[in-house]
């Protein structure tokens, strides 16, 4: 379920934006000030969206922006009235995603936080299904590797192995382990692991720098050394 984070010191119109979200299956959390809003952001990482009254008491709302963008990254809509166009503007700028100028029909609110919520999902599912380690991408729903942008042919059973390498990166496999995930029960002969990685090598990794065997084990798919430090 998504969860919305609804901000605005009115409380009846912060109460009408809740309401209609949860009518709508969302999860809605209030707050009537920004103080309020921050507490909640600080406490909770799993919010879909905020939506935002840009003139409130305590903290105003391109402060409670500017922070959410400092911590999360979620779609922030700010609701605000026809005389703070300039403020909408800025609010814009520091990292909001989109505005609705009060009074506003809740149900255009409603619409436009479903498809902001729809974009974020679709963002997330594509997302989820790509790996991206140094310079190599690899797209699962495709069947596809990319090397510095550059699609790498492979076969269905080499792109098998290679996304099995990845997916347990930093992990030593045993030959023995790799031939199960990958070939399973089919006939062949654990030869063919090797064969494989070799192929691999040829097509993704000449200069070594991911595919290391573990002599005596199997194999290991590491990380630059960059992205081990940033991680």
């Amino acid at each position: 379920m998504s969860k919305i984070l609804v901000v605005d010191d009115d409380k009846e119109i912060a109460s009408l934006i809740g309401d209609s979200l949860y009518d709508e299956g969302y999860e809605v959390l209030l707050a009537y000030d920004g103080e309020k809003a921050l507490s909640i952001i600080n406490k909770t990482d799993d919010l879909s969206m905020v939506i935002l009254d840009i003139m409130m008491p305590k903290i105003d709302g391109l402060s409670v922006c500017k922070t959410i963008r400092e911590k999360i990254n979620c779609p922030i809509l700010f609701v605000s009235a026809k005389s703070r166009t300039l403020d909408t503007l800025l609010g814009l700028e520091i990292g909001a995603d989109d505005y609705i100028k009060k009074p506003f029909i809740v149900e255009e609110l409603v619409a436009r936080v479903k498809a902001h919520i729809r974009r974020e999902q679709r963002k997330q599912i594509i997302k989820n299904n790509i790996i991206n380690i140094g310079d190599i991408e690899v797209h699962k729903d495709s069947y596809e590797v990319y090397v510095n942008k550059k699609l790498i042919e492979l076969s269905t059973r080499e792109f098998q192995l290679f996304l099995y390498l990845c997916e347990n990166v930093g992990k030593v496999l045993s030959r023995e382990q790799i031939f199960d995930a990958v070939w399973g029960m089919e006939y062949g002969d654990i030869g063919t692991v090797a064969v494989n990685i070799k192929s691999l090598r040829d097509k993704i990794d000449k200069e070594n720098k991911y595919i290391k065997t573990i002599w005596g084990v199997g194999y290991k798919f590491i990380k630059p050394i960059n992205e081990l430090y940033e991680n």
